[in-house]
């Protein structure tokens, strides 16, 4: 599905009206390489066409049940209201994914959300700050708070449709880790193809988690990972989707490692980072990442199929990761429109097998080519 045929979508569902002339896109100050600058950066960039505020984790309940979580705010710039000074303009689409993988059960729950955004400071209701990380929509909140260095971010959702709810506090323990070269990321063998990125590896989260129907909060803690990515131009035309990993290990250290693949499989561009504990970053050069797909899984709902097991070289090691349910596939085609598989994985060292660490798994792009720009 090309953009603007997505756009009207998104508009239709989000009870927005339909315009009978899409205008072109208006000029944009070009995304260039530059030094981050916070907590500005922490917030909204809406000159970008593209953003994202992704964090995942893994909770533990008294009694040691395991979850995984997933919470996502999205942010797109539509490009369809150019020169219309109405407050109703739909200058920016908000949509939130959340999931909860239940490990006992062996079963997702996802859900999502969109609205429309147009700036405006006054509009509670779907806002994303400019000043700093805090994206709503509705009911779900995503939101930083405290000083640099002793900052937590407060995660809050309760989705009655889907089943689960949480609400979350996400402690920094470890300085943000600017992926790239100082937070600029190459995603492409093109200079335009890259991306603002910064993640936050190694945050403690307590708080409470609901699964099933009318059920109690539980109390919980673990481990989470933060993605903040914004982007003009983020997949080359021969990019079809990208398999990634954010991964706390137990020591500490913190591994991000991807790759964009072409329609054949073969990977277009590679990249990630390695941060011990402590240590400075080492970031990955596009030759020094490979992804070799495993066992499979085939899902019953989209016939689409997906690696659940990785080797992974890097410069930091050789690991394996292994999803730890099969069935964790997101249909996002209600707002995003696309379909992909992320979820809860183990990350073992290849050549010992001992678990080293755990966190999240994302592929996109298995079920059809994944287009945001």
């Amino acid at each position: 599905m090309d953009r603007r045929r997505l756009l009207l979508r998104w508009c239709a569902l989000a009870g927005l009206p339909l315009p009978t002339v899409l205008l072109p896109a208006a000029a944009q100050a070009a995304i260039a390489p530059r030094p981050l600058q916070f907590p500005r950066d922490h917030g909204a960039h809406p000159d970008s066409r593209t953003e994202w505020w992704y964090a995942t984790g893994w909770l533990q309940a008294d009694g040691g049940a395991l979850f995984g979580f997933q919470l996502t705010f999205f942010r797109s710039r539509t490009d369809l209201a150019a020169g219309n000074a109405s407050r109703f303009a739909a200058r920016q689409l908000l949509f939130a994914h959340a999931a909860v993988s239940d490990l006992g059960a062996q079963r997702l729950l996802h859900a999502e959300r969109i609205g429309r955004w147009n700036g405006d400071p006054a509009q509670p209701r779907v806002t994303a700050s400019l000043a700093d990380t805090d994206v709503r929509i509705d009911d779900w909140r995503f939101r930083r708070e405290g000083p640099a260095g002793r900052s937590s971010y407060r995660a809050r959702l309760a989705d009655r449709a889907a089943g689960f709810g949480f609400e979350l506090a996400l402690a920094t323990t470890q300085p943000l880790l600017l992926q790239g070269d100082q937070g600029w990321s190459r995603k492409g063998p093109n200079a335009d193809e890259a991306s603002h990125y910064y993640s936050q590896p190694q945050l403690a989260v307590t708080g409470t988690l609901a699964v099933g129907a009318g059920a109690a909060p539980l109390p919980v803690q673990g481990r989470a990972w933060l993605d903040h990515e914004w982007s003009e131009t983020l997949l080359n035309p021969d990019a079809v989707g990208w398999d990634w990993i954010g991964m706390n290990l137990d020591d500490g250290s913190a591994l991000t490692a991807f790759q964009l693949r072409r329609r054949d499989g073969s990977a277009l561009w590679a990249g990630g980072s390695f941060r011990a504990a402590g240590g400075a970053v080492r970031a990955f050069g596009p030759d020094e990442v490979r992804f070799t797909p495993g066992r499979g899984w085939t899902s019953p709902a989209t016939r689409s199929s997906y690696p659940v097991q990785w080797t992974v070289d890097t410069p930091a090691g050789r690991f394996e990761v292994r999803a730890l349910i099969d069935a964790q596939e997101l249909d996002s085609r209600a707002s995003t429109g696309s379909i992909y598989w992320e979820g809860l994985s183990d990350l073992l060292d290849a050549g010992t097998q001992r678990r080293v660490g755990r966190g999240y798994l994302e592929m996109t792009g298995r079920a059809s080519p994944l287009r945001l720009g």
